[in-house]
């Protein structure tokens, strides 16, 4: 089910599938998708739930797998993938394919006035805390501290907003 707030601007130009399992796509107050983002609820039932007055760029691409919730005022960057869906691989009896998906590890979770830089990818398990920033390039798994400033490959703190 996709739920747009009436003031949502989302570009024709956007590609929003909507899921077969019943997960929810909602998008709230005044926020922006950009041309060529791509929603796609796969590797999981968790919902896609973005807050008020977020932007999410060009090219960005959000699976629903285990679930994304972000705040409000977040700026996500061009390009960016979120993935929280892991896939399971270990039985070297069987494709890859016919594994399925590993537990949970929690979803994506972006809290308020986050900024994420262009070309990241945040993973099965990201809790990116209010206030955070993240440098572009930047691969993200776990929790970021809040007000704190992370960029590299490994993702380290860089620096903190005062």
């Amino acid at each position: 089910m996709i739920e747009l707030h009436p003031t949502a601007k989302v570009s024709h130009l956007a590609d929003i599938e909507d899921s077969v399992r019943g997960t929810r796509i909602v998008v709230g107050a005044h926020s922006v998708i950009d041309s060529f983002v791509k929603v796609k609820p796969a590797g999981g039932s968790g919902d896609l739930v973005v807050g008020e007055h977020v932007v999410i760029n060009a090219g960005c691409v959000l699976y629903t797998g285990n679930g994304i919730h972000i705040g409000n005022c977040v700026a996500i960057a061009a390009n960016c993938t979120f993935a929280p869906v892991n896939h399971a691989y270990a039985d070297r009896s069987r494709l890859i394919r016919e594994q399925g998906f590993l537990p949970s590890k929690g979803g994506i979770v972006i809290e308020d006035d986050v900024w994420i830089g262009a070309n990241c990818v945040l993973l099965d398990g990201a809790v990116l805390r209010r206030g955070c920033v993240v440098g572009a390039g930047s691969i993200v798994r776990g929790e970021l501290l809040a007000y704190t400033v992370y960029a590299g490959q490994p993702l380290a703190a860089v620096g903190e907003r005062r």
